[in-house]
């Protein structure tokens, strides 16, 4: 069943590329997919949703938010079974409930049905989310990783576009509950992206390093030659395969493998890099972007002011921008690094939003300056997009499939994508009551995390820019410590390897 084809070299690496962007466009297109339509009298009036009333808010958020209770449920369930199955399987099992969760929300009449269709396809999607960065890391040269994951970001934002434009074309013949199709259409169209991924899946083989964890060690090296064929030297590529192996072996005798080890502070620092990376995930959630994400409609017109026509072209443009700007990190993110993204652009992010708490202030107390203050708030949506998505997300995939230990890299990776969809769920749920409640307040909610975010950085997180991901764990552990104790396990292994040939 799992038999691929005889990819090589560049081909093999732009076939996983397209099978990691096509995941991550799929984050984009689900993210955007409700917030262009959430309000439209199609929607509420196949529901029967007043968004007028405190009920009728709260229920809309219930819809939207609940399809991160699944995503998290579904990263959960691959932290446990996920390092078993491996990343392609994983993949595909993430791709067929995704499917199956787009034919329920397309075919729903009800609430309840509803909530269950996004709980659904939610599962799937925390899947793929939780593999796919994992199987470009693992996939992807140390020297170019980083440009590796913009483009996957590139195509996650231009999900959320396509998926806005999409949203508001449709909303011009909107008119009630009469007129479903306009969101049942756009809801189905995911299905597009998710069955190319099914046949890729069948045409990669599965990653070295997966392999080397799990003693196919023969099959590892014959990958790492398929992968760099026509670009190294046979002994260079068996010089990587043995680092590969040594490093497996270095983290099987610290035990960075197991559920418990995932918090003990060991010879790797094991506890230490899954904080790292759940922690970048979190971050990023409670910075506040899928506030604008989800509900820039509703943004536009609750906070500005503005009318519906107007919100979904404004909704369009600003996640157009989000597309546009996803493509500046391709030239930064190699070449300055991880963590001087990170700085900068958060502390853009909290100037911001206190800026915005003044600006959304004059807009909902009709003063003399309300006309202008709204388009400025409204510039400053477009500033915080853009400093998010050089700074924020062009990091927030890769790093922690780059810090992780080896043995760890599955559990940790979806426990921190886990992480991710709790707190997306935490500020999808909040926003609609939050703006509705207690207005321009929010932001500043937003201004003081983000603010908090970068002296932990700062102080915490190291560069990991142009490392071979079997280095990042000399960042961490003393080298004398280290080269001991592959020593050690050097002599296991050649006895277990002894054994089995007699």
């Amino acid at each position: 069943m799992f038999t691929a084809l005889h990819l090589e070299g560049s081909a093999l690496l732009a076939t996983v590329t397209t099978l990691t962007c096509l995941g991550f466009l799929l984050i984009g297109f689900d993210n955007g997919l409700m917030g262009g339509f959430v309000n439209s009298p199609a929607f509420t009036g196949t529901f029967g949703i007043d968004t007028k009333t405190d009920a009728g808010t709260n229920l809309i958020a219930i819809i939207v938010a609940i399809y991160e209770i699944g995503a998290f449920l579904g990263a959960v369930t691959t932290s446990i079974i996920g390092e078993g199955l491996g990343r392609r399987k994983s993949i595909l099992i993430g791709v067929i409930i995704m499917i199956i969760g787009a034919i329920l929300q397309a075919t729903a009449y009800h609430v309840a049905h509803m909530i269950v269709a996004r709980i659904v396809s939610g599962i799937g999607m925390g899947f793929i989310n939780s593999t796919v960065p994992v199987l470009q890391a693992e996939f992807s040269p140390k020297a170019t990783r980083g440009r590796y994951v913009c483009a996957q970001l590139s195509t996650l934002n231009f999900g959320i576009m396509l998926v806005y434009w999409i949203d508001y074309a449709f909303s011009t013949i909107s008119k009630g509950p009469e007129t479903s199709y306009v969101w049942r259409i756009p809801t189905i169209l995911q299905c597009i992206f998710l069955i190319p991924m099914i046949v890729i899946v069948f045409l990669i083989p599965e990653t070295p390093r997966w392999l080397a964890a799990h003693d196919r060690n023969e099959e590892c090296l014959e990958v790492l030659r398929r992968m760099h064929r026509h670009k190294m030297d046979d002994q260079t590529i068996k010089a990587e395969h043995e680092l590969i192996v040594r490093t497996v072996a270095l983290e099987t005798a610290a035990g960075a493998g197991s559920w418990t080890d995932l918090f003990r502070s060991d010879v790797v620092h094991t506890r230490r890099r899954f904080l790292i990376a759940c922690g970048i995930q979190i971050f990023q959630q409670l910075g506040g972007i899928n506030a604008l994400i989800y509900y820039a409609n509703t943004l536009f017109q609750s906070s500005l002011g503005f009318d519906a026509n107007l919100s979904g072209l404004m909704a369009g443009f600003l996640n157009t921008w989000f597309f546009l700007a996803s493509f500046i990190p391709w030239f930064l993110i190699d070449r300055i690094g991880r963590r001087p993204l990170l700085l900068s652009m958060i502390s853009v992010m909290a100037a911001v939003m206190v800026v915005q708490c003044g600006l959304i202030y004059q807009v909902q107390h009709n003063t003399a300056i309300a006309k202008s203050a709204g388009a400025g708030a409204a510039a400053m949506l477009f500033i915080f997009q853009g400093a998010f998505t050089i700074g924020f997300q062009a990091t927030v995939w890769v790093y922690p499939s780059e810090i992780l230990p080896l043995k760890a890299r599955q559990k940790g990776s979806s426990i921190s994508t886990a992480a991710n969809w709790i707190c997306n769920f935490i500020i999808v749920y909040i926003t609609p009551p939050a703006i509705r409640n207690i207005g321009w307040r929010t932001y500043i909610i937003f201004a003081v995390l983000n603010a908090t975010w970068v002296p932990i950085i700062y102080l915490f997180f190291p560069e990991t820019k142009g490392m071979a991901l079997e280095d990042v764990d000399k960042i961490f552990g003393n080298d004398e410590v280290i080269e001991a104790m592959l020593a050690e396990k050097h002599v296991e292994i050649e006895e277990v390897e002894d054994h089995r040939k007699g």
